[in-house]
């Protein structure tokens, strides 16, 4: 019989892709907060930072069970792992790994969460949830249908409940977004969507 193991493991789990910036530490933890470690998902912080060194895989472990990650090149994604973008960085997604590119938009808003979801839903052989929370701009907003093209759900803040409202408020202009709900709800949703098996490949 032959034990040997492959390589790598398939890369058919689910996806948490969250996309923030101004005002998204406090979604970030209030979405943590009430997630299980154990849910057999892996979540993705990118947060639309360009060149303010990210702190949030320092912050983030108080908030979370999961190991917190800051993405390194060639970075193996895992379930239950909170993985979080470095800055001046565009993040891909390819053969189970994380990528990562100088960022392409250096001037002006980035746009490093839209980067990550449209790599995500041409590269990614599990299911994705898009989740937009608070910040400026519209970042990740020209991603979302794309998502929903491969299955994928999206979900934005609910613009009362954001710190910084334009980037719920651009996703949700979209048209392309399945909820719109607090980040407490969020968690709830995403658990109710796990136990239903509504993300299974």
């Amino acid at each position: 019989m032959n034990t040997k193991k492959p390589k790598r493991s398939a890369k058919d789990f689910p996806v948490i892709c969250v996309g923030g910036s101004a005002g998204g530490l406090d979604a970030y933890t209030r979405l943590l907060q009430n997630l299980p470690a154990d849910m057999g998902v892996a979540i993705v912080i990118v947060n639309h930072l360009r060149t303010v060194a990210t702190m949030l895989h320092e912050i983030l472990p108080k908030h979370t069970k999961m190991p917190v990650e800051l993405i390194t090149e060639k970075l193996d994604i895992k379930p239950n792992h909170v993985f979080i973008i470095p800055e001046k960085r565009d993040l891909h997604v390819f053969d189970g790994e994380f990528r990562l590119e100088p960022i392409s938009k250096p001037k002006g808003w980035p746009d490093v969460i839209t980067v990550f979801l449209h790599s995500m839903a041409q590269h990614w052989d599990g299911k994705i949830i898009a989740v937009i929370v608070s910040g400026y701009d519209g970042d990740g907003a020209d991603a979302l249908c794309a998502i929903k093209d491969v299955g994928g759900i999206t979900i934005a803040q609910s613009p009362d409940s954001a710190v910084q409202p334009d980037m719920p408020d651009t996703a949700i202009a979209s048209g392309c977004i399945d909820f719109i709900l607090s980040p407490e709800n969020i968690a709830q949703e995403i658990i109710r969507i796990m136990h239903a098996g509504e993300l299974e490949s």
